[in-house]
């Protein structure tokens, strides 16, 4: 019978190509309509140490959380089924190397010791030698999991035969036979193949064909097992869809708000995003530039280019992650002194310190809040799947320029590392505010006490004359040190917080999820978004009612907002969920409106949240038997 949804792992080294693989499989289940979403894992090394993609394909909707068992496991190497052969299904596929089969665990040089240690305990613990055969046996036998032992040696040997391609390039075609194998598992059409492998390698014809011809060796190896995973038709009816990282699509929607500079220092997971930028600035269009993206010698040249830029009146930002904006901080405090309108694109990782560079956090929540010496008026945005993401970015270059104060726009390496299929933004939604802007003026205030946003002239600007410094200062932007002055110009500066939480609609403040008269109130924000908006489903299919408070703007705190949407549930029932040791939204929550939030579901191993664990940690929460749980699934 048809599948309306599958869940795989496709696993290897770091390096060999696993994310190709991804691409192609995701592109091409996009071209034929289906719904993609895929996590990256990888470590913090160039090549060699495990690698995997976590995906998801659904025949009705776009998929909107990751979840284990898994149906199919696609293993390049052996280490990748020692990683993961508990996360196979029942009556799951595994295709793997038969040169794997007789690989033993002290023969996965990569796999660190303590995690060594744990697999060795965990395969006593079944009765299991530590082999990839004996694992495999005890799949088949108490999964009746279905194995598909390829020859890969043989099948690239092949191809090589024919193209006469260099043999140290060979290794390069392993990833085709992951993706030729889930195609053929899915029964792929060759054409939507071949697209996706089109838009992978452009311009390159020659490796097209390749692909495609190690495609139709690997349907012929595998015999009856096409179509064995075959999906129901799908049932989306979309006519147009995005295929987007979340760097991507934070990057394209600059491009729309009218980024005119983007600075950055290269870090994980931030960089994507000026790498997609740099394509793009070399293009001649009205519609996208001038458009300039400046690789800077640090994050400290990053954040004052990016407020030099902004002064001349150049719509401009900088992106980096916990590390990097430690270092822009000293930056961050001028802007916020001098009323600089900047946009900080901040993907939180692993800490502290370099912490885990390639895993997902949202431990960094208080240093984007309060990090800074002083008191000022900051934004600070969060989003929770990647069209809030695309709507945020824009959101957050208005509201630096329309009040004239530093925005942060909060996200985490699992929306940036994360692929999927979603639906086009809504252009002619899309609002472009500049803020008060003077063009001419015989004498100009820069800070001028008459509002507290002062209207705003660009370096430059004929007849006009206007002092910047780090130092307290004067309406014209000359330094004084007067007690009076310090008093009026600190206020102005401060009190536009006020004007901030007064003046933003309250659907760019809090999302509200769910139920109307709910029994549970989870509380979260960013991207835990949408795995509790699933888990949320499934348990009105149990019969509990439960409702999502989303919280996008983090500063300044909307405790009204949060109060209305809260009322009439006891603090007792709600449940935080976050990427953290500490459950820091509910600090924020208390400090801002009184209400202690006592339960959590937390996670902070780096890997992502997913469905199971939330409604499994949900359980244990209404039981009684937990206050707060630590999800650890995920290798």
């Amino acid at each position: 019978m048809p599948l309306t949804e599958l869940n795989a792992i496709l696993g290897g080294p770091q390096g060999s190509g696993i994310e190709t693989s991804m691409m192609i499989i995701g592109r091409a289940l996009a071209r034929r309509g289906y719904g993609f979403l895929a996590n990256r894992e990888y470590f913090s090394n160039i090549v060699g140490r495990h690698s995997y993609i976590h995906l998801r394909v659904k025949s009705d909707e776009y998929p909107r959380s990751l979840t284990y068992p898994v149906d199919l496991l696609v293993a390049m190497d052996a280490e990748t089924i020692f990683m993961h052969f508990e996360d196979v299904s029942d009556r799951g596929f595994i295709v793997c190397d038969n040169a794997s089969l007789h690989k033993t665990l002290e023969e996965a040089p990569s796999i660190e010791d303590i995690t060594r240690e744990r697999i060795k305990k965990r395969c006593n613990e079944l009765g299991l030698d530590c082999s990839v055969e004996s694992i495999l046996k005890y799949l088949a036998e108490k999964k009746k999991a279905s194995l598909i032992s390829l020859q890969y040696e043989k099948i690239i040997r092949e191809l090589f035969d024919k193209y006469k391609i260099d043999p140290r390039q060979l290794s390069r075609y392993l990833s085709g036979i992951v993706f030729s194998a889930f195609a053929v598992l899915l029964a792929l059409d060759e054409d939507s193949l071949r697209y996706a492998l089109s838009l992978h390698f452009k311009e390159r014809a020659q490796i097209v064909e390749q692909n495609m011809d190690l495609y139709r060796i690997v349907v012929r190896e595998m015999g009856g097992y096409k179509g064995a995973l075959i999906l129901a038709p799908p049932r989306i009816n979309q006519k147009k869809t995005m295929f987007v990282t979340g760097n991507d699509i934070v990057a394209i929607a600059k491009i729309v708000a009218g980024v005119r500079y983007q600075s950055y220092y290269p870090i994980t997971p931030a960089a994507d995003e000026s790498v997609l930028l740099e394509r793009y600035s070399f293009i001649e269009d009205e519609n996208i530039g001038p458009l300039l993206v400046l690789q800077t010698e640090d994050e400290i040249a990053a954040i004052t280019s990016a407020i030099g830029a902004s002064l001349t009146g150049a719509r401009s930002s900088t992106s980096t992650s916990g590390p990097g904006f430690d270092l822009m901080v000293e930056g961050l405090s001028w802007a916020g002194m001098n009323e600089a309108p900047v946009v900080i694109t901040y993907y939180q990782r692993g800490g502290p310190s370099t912490g885990q560079p390639t895993r997902g956090s949202q431990s960094d929540l208080f240093n984007a809040i309060f990090a800074g010496h002083g008191e000022f008026a900051r934004v600070v945005l969060s989003s929770g799947d990647h069209l809030e993401a695309f709507y945020d970015t824009i959101l957050a270059f208005n509201l630096a320029e329309e009040f004239q104060v530093p925005v942060i726009h909060l996200l985490d390496k699992f929306l940036a590392n994360s692929t999927a299929t979603v639906s086009l933004p809504r252009l002619d939604e899309i609002k472009i505010s500049r803020g008060a802007i003077v063009r001419e003026a015989k004498e100009y205030k820069r800070f001028s006490l008459a509002s507290l946003v002062s209207p705003r002239a660009f370096l430059g600007t004929r007849g006009v004359v206007m002092w910047y410094t780090g130092d307290e200062h004067d309406e014209y932007g000359h330094i004084v040190e007067d007690p009076e002055n310090r008093i009026v110009m600190y206020s102005k500066r401060i009190e536009k917080i006020s004007l901030i939480k007064d003046r933003v609609p309250r659907e760019q403040k809090i999302g509200i999820y769910g139920d109307r008269n709910p029994d549970y109130v989870f509380v979260g924000w960013g991207s835990v978004k949408n795995t509790v908006l699933e888990a949320i489903d499934v348990l009105r299919g149990r019969g509990i009612r439960a409702k999502y408070l989303n919280i996008k703007m983090l500063w300044p705190f909307p405790e009204r907002e949060f109060v209305e949407a809260a009322e009439n549930v006891p603090a007792d029932r709600m449940i935080v969920v976050e990427h953290s040791y500490g459950a820091n939204i509910a600090k924020l929550i208390e400090m801002n409106t009184g209400i202690s939030i006592e339960k959590s579901i937390v996670k902070f191993t780096g890997r992502p949240l997913t469905l199971k664990e939330v409604i499994e940690g949900f359980e244990l929460i209404e039981s009684g038997k937990e206050k707060k749980v630590v999800c650890r699934y995920g290798a």
